[in-house]
């Protein structure tokens, strides 16, 4: 037995050393052609390669050298730089590696959910002019492929690029990211680098490191299956039976499967039912249904716009489409959240009827068309208004799962305690960073100790990058949602409140965003007043300039005077304003019973004077304090609004 794991272990040093052997010279993901270095600090440039291997990296001048380590590793430590740049770094081991093109400026990373992620092409309908005058080559970017892991730390990326932002980039730049740099880089004129490592819907605990988050409630108990071998192979055997397909949910959609395709131009539509648009089906006579519905729209072409091409808007759909014209597939998109533009190619149009089809699947919850969004067809001249009546039928009904899994969600690495740290955020720690964005809320609306959860992040990412003082800026949740009519509680609310809140750690910001959303869609397109007042933030907290106004005003203290309270702010700037003219709106005001009613509020010099003839000995104050709270227009006179509130604060 002796003899045979002697033999085994020989076995896997010779394979070892072979594989050192035979290694070359590589570089992490980060540092390639295009990128942008941190200036005026110390620079690690890293890599792997055969343990022994001499190293050497020629820079702007000046030679260092290293070996690569007995783990595989190296790396050499750069003096500080100034801004400037392009350059070409040489670097030489048993093979030659040539980087173009790199630049010394700011780097920062940017990090979060789907609001961070939105590129430029989603909102290019309302930014023609940024899309049209893109041409920033010294502004860098870098996306971060998604990838996830509870398992352990990433020592690198997927394969990625830096690509500079211009006309042919544009599309691809996250819009907040885009915005913020773009602000930067006409302040300070030097290279920007923009990292961003961001996923939709996913929760913030999952961008928390191991160390960062062990000791907060149950995750470190979490923490602990993962490293369970037997926990993992069953949640592995847990997944595989869940992504099984169900017999229950096979069966045929009418409209394709007849000999004539509903959305066939000889198709006749017989006993449709009348549908407006936009709207649920589940709001106009079908309910309950998890399925296909068709919806079908005649529209008269005038002879002018007839063969030209076109763009077809059809809102937000829940959840996934397949859209036609005259029976030519135009597009078709596979979940709810991007807004549905669609091209209608030269040729298809033609003067008189035209017939648009729409297949809509939807499995959960109420499926249709979002309301208050873009319905119109238009050749950029002409512009056909799409709502009103249409004609629907259900292809398909499917049935509820009969084997579904019970008492849990699917595992995703994405979803768990962190499974995007080890992935997304650890392989960046050694690439020296200005500061960090941050806009994640969304999917932790409910979470009570998200404000720790916040907390926590900003520490551990700071002890990550090895620099307690590195800026962090904030976005704080946009309106969101029905407008309610009352005051009443709110679970985004207390999401904000809790983003305020984490900002008493030293060196960070918030952008207030609360004027910003939109009340039916998670992913608004008010991206350039996000971006702009994060770089606000950046030009006082991380650029010295203390002369910037770089937020609204923020709530400070509370003094019952009689049957009044008053209020003081901080960030008033040059003072406060209704920014719209009218009386001070979604103010509450309550007594000892905290039963809040409406109150008028007026300022009085610096301060908010709040009372109300219902609360004769009033003790607390809210403002803003509603998922979507519409009219709240407290302002500083520089135009930045003020962050949500409550001085009835839990215990």
């Amino acid at each position: 037995m002796r003899t045979f794991f002697a033999g085994f272990i020989g076995m896997v040093v010779v394979l070892c050393t072979g594989q050192y052997a035979n290694a070359t010279l590589r570089l992490p993901q980060l540092v390639s052609d295009g990128m942008v270095l941190q200036r005026n600090t110390n620079i690690k440039i890293w890599g792997w390669g055969s343990p022994g291997e001499r190293v050497k990296i020629a820079f702007i001048g000046k030679s260092f050298k290293t070996l690569v380590g007995d783990d595989g590793q190296w790396s050499v430590t750069l003096p500080k730089i100034k801004a400037g740049g392009p350059y070409q770094m040489d670097i030489d081991g048993s093979n030659h590696i040539v980087l173009k093109d790199v630049l010394i400026g700011d780097v920062w990373f940017c990090s979060g959910q789907s609001n961070m992620t939105i590129k430029m092409e989603r909102v290019k309908e309302k930014y023609p002019e940024e899309i049209a005058k893109a041409d920033f080559p010294l502004i860098r970017y870098f996306f971060v492929a998604t990838t996830a892991d509870v398992a352990g730390i990433h020592s690198d990326y997927p394969p990625g690029h830096w690509v500079a932002t211009t006309k042919q980039n544009i599309l691809e730049i996250g819009a907040v990211a885009y915005f913020f740099a773009k602000q930067l880089y006409s302040r300070h004129h030097i290279p920007i680098g923009i990292i961003n490592s961001s996923v939709g819907g996913t929760p913030i605990q999952a961008w928390i490191g191991e160390s960062g988050i062990k000791d907060i409630g149950t995750y470190g108990h979490r923490l602990a299956q993962f490293k369970d071998t037997a926990f993992m192979a069953g949640i592995a055997r847990a997944k595989q039976r869940a992504i099984a397909p169900d017999p229950a949910l096979q069966g045929e959609d009418k409209g394709t499967s007849g000999a004539i395709k509903w959305y066939e131009p000889s198709y006749i539509p017989n006993n449709w039912h009348k549908f407006w648009m936009p709207g649920y089906w589940a709001d106009q006579g079908v309910k309950g249904l998890n399925g296909v519905v068709w919806f079908r729209k005649e529209v008269n072409v005038p002879v002018e716009m007839a063969g030209k091409a076109a763009k077809l808007f059809l809102g937000r759909i829940i959840d996934a489409d397949e859209t036609y014209v005259n029976g030519k597939l135009v597009g078709k998109i596979t979940y709810q959240y991007p807004p549905r533009r669609y091209e209608v190619p030269a040729g298809i149009l033609k003067a008189g009827k035209n017939v648009i089809m729409v297949r809509v699947t939807n499995s959960a919850g109420k499926g249709g068309f979002v309301p208050d969004k873009r319905y119109e067809l238009t050749d950029g001249t002409t512009v056909i208004d799409l709502r009103g009546d249409w004609l629907y039928q259900v292809g398909q009904a499917y049935q509820p799962r009969r084997n579904a899994l019970r008492g849990s969600a699917p595992f995703s690495a994405q979803d768990e305690p962190t499974g995007l740290y080890n992935a997304m955020i650890a392989p960046a720690v050694s690439y020296p960073v200005k500061g960090f964005l941050w806009y994640q809320g969304e999917t932790n609306i409910g979470t009570k100790n998200y404000g720790e959860l916040l907390t926590a992040l900003i520490n551990n990412w700071r002890t990550a990058w090895k620099d307690d003082s590195l800026p962090f800026l904030v976005v704080q949740l946009p309106n969101f949602g029905e407008v309610q009519y009352s005051p009443a509680e709110s679970a985004w609310a207390e999401i904000r409140e809790a983003q305020l809140k984490a900002m008493a750690l030293p060196n960070t910001a918030l952008a207030v965003a609360i004027d910003g959303g939109e009340w039916n869609d998670i992913h608004p397109l008010n991206k350039k007043d996000v971006g702009e007042r994060l770089a606000l933030a950046a030009e006082r907290l991380a650029y010295g300039n203390l002369q910037v106004v770089a937020s609204g005003p923020t709530f400070q203290s509370a003094v019952v005077y009689g049957n009044s309270i008053t209020l003081a702010f901080t960030d008033i700037g040059t003072g406060l304003v209704s920014n719209n003219g009218e009386p001070l709106a979604q103010f509450a005001i309550a007594g000892e019973d905290k039963q809040f009613v409406w109150a008028s509020a007026t300022i009085v010099g610096d301060k908010v004077v709040v009372s109300s003839p219902l609360v004769q000995h009033p003790l607390y104050v809210r403002y803003a304090w509603a998922d979507n709270p519409e009219g709240a227009n407290l302002y500083n006179r520089e135009g930045l609004p003020a962050s949500p509130f409550r001085t009835d604060l839990p215990k």
